[in-house]
C-alpha cells in the first residue's frame, strides 16, 4: 500500500456534517486519493476520471455493481452539501464537487472537487499530525455508510485511544442522519451505532467500544475507546486439515462472482451457520456478507467444511479450483 493510497483530510473536513450515501462516500474517497496522486480534479481545467474498473478494483465488487454505484452517485453527488466551522468559528456551507459528468462510453464519471474540499486536502503536505489519515483498504469492505462514517470520525483519535464526548445531536448529523431518522434511541443504537461498531470490529484494523453519557435519564452523547488490532492473523474458528496440500488448495481456490453468489446464498440457509446471522438480518443480507467473506482467503478456510457439505470440490495442488 502506497502513501498515495491514504485518504487524507483535515480533521475539520473529516468531522463535517454530511449525508453521503455509501457509494458517494467511496467516490469521494477515490477522488481524494486519486486527485492527490495525479493533480486532476483539483482545478477546472483538469477533471478527474473515476472509472467503474477503478471502483471495482478498490472495493472488490463486480464491474456491473461498480457501474451501477457510479451511475447512482452521479445523479445525486452534485447536490450533496456539508457544513463545517472555519478558522473564525463561522459556519461554512459547501458542496463536495463543483462539477460532475457521466461518461457512459468509459463507464465512469469525471469530477472536480470544490474549493473547500481542495483546500482541506492539499493546504499542507497531507501528512501532518492534525490531519486524519487512513488507508482506503481499511474501509473498502465496510458495507454500511454508517460504518465508514464512524471509522472516519474515530480514526483521528486512535493514537489517543479515547475520544472526547460526541454530543448526540452533532454526532447524528455527522453520521448523516436527518432530524426525523431513528429518533427513538433504541432504534438509533441498534440500526446505526451498534451496526457500525460491529462491522468496524469485524472488518477493519480498529477495535472499538462505546459508553453512553447521560444527563439525568437522558442520553446526551457517546464516548469511544479505540485500539488497533494486532497485525497477526487470528486462528480459524473451525478446524481445517493442516496438511500442506490442503492449505495450498485453499490458497488457490478462486471463485467467480457468480459462484460466490450461488454458494453464499446456500450457506446463508444452512442451520450449521445460523448462529453467525446478525439480529434483524434477513437471508439476503446474510448471504451478501458471506459473499464478501468468501473473497478473503483466511475466511475461505472457515467456510471450507460447509462448502464441502454443499458439494464443493476442493482442488488439488496441481489444478485450479473448480465448482
Amino acid at each position: 500500500m502506497k502513501k498515495s493510497d491514504l485518504v487524507v483530510k483535515s480533521n475539520r473536513l473529516n468531522t463535517a456534517i454530511q449525508n453521503l450515501s455509501l457509494s458517494e462516500v467511496r467516490i469521494i474517497q477515490l477522488a481524494i486519493v486519486d486527485s492527490r496522486e495525479t493533480g486532476n480534479g483539483l482545478a477546472t481545467d483538469k477533471p478527474l476520471l473515476i472509472s467503474a474498473a477503478r471502483y471495482a478494483e478498490v472495493f472488490d465488487v463486480s464491474r456491473q455493481t461498480a457501474t451501477e454505484a457510479i451511475l447512482t452517485a452521479e445523479k445525486n453527488l452534485f447536490e450533496r452539501r456539508f457544513s463545517f466551522l472555519d478558522d473564525q468559528d463561522k459556519v461554512v456551507k459547501s458542496r463536495w464537487v463543483q462539477r460532475v459528468r457521466y461518461l457512459g462510453d468509459e463507464a465512469g464519471i469525471e469530477v472536480m472537487l470544490t474549493y473547500d474540499v481542495v483546500n482541506e486536502i492539499t493546504r499542507i503536505n497531507g501528512y501532518e499530525t492534525f490531519f486524519t489519515k487512513y488507508l482506503i483498504e481499511q474501509t473498502a469492505m465496510l458495507q454500511s455508510r454508517y460504518s465508514v462514517r464512524l471509522y472516519e470520525l474515530l480514526t483521528q483519535w486512535k493514537t489517543a485511544k479515547n475520544t472526547p464526548l460526541f454530543d448526540l445531536e452533532c454526532f447524528r448529523q455527522q453520521m448523516g442522519l436527518d432530524a426525523d431518522e431513528y429518533t427513538v434511541m433504541s432504534d438509533f443504537k441498534k440500526r446505526v451505532l451498534q451496526l457500525a461498531v460491529d462491522e468496524i470490529n469485524e472488518k477493519s484494523d480498529l477495535k472499538i467500544s462505546y459508553e453512553q453519557v447521560k444527563k439525568g435519564r437522558k442520553i446526551t452523547g457517546f464516548k469511544f475507546k479505540i485500539s488497533e488490532k494486532s497485525k497477526t492473523k487470528t486462528k480459524n474458528p473451525v478446524a481445517v486439515d493442516k496438511d500442506s496440500d490442503t492449505l495450498d488448495a485453499i490458497t488457490s481456490m478462486k471463485m467467480t462472482d457468480k459462484q460466490r453468489g450461488t454458494f453464499a446464498a446456500k450457506l446463508s440457509r444452512m442451520s450449521d451457520l445460523s448462529s453467525r446471522g446478525k439480529q434483524g438480518e434477513n437471508y439476503q443480507e446474510f448471504a451478501s456478507r458471506i459473499e464478501i467473506e468468501l473473497m478473503d482467503e483466511s475466511k475461505q478456510a472457515f467456510y471450507l467444511p460447509y462448502l464441502k457439505k454443499l458439494g464443493f470440490q476442493l482442488p488439488t495442488t496441481t489444478t485450479k479450483g473448480t465448482l
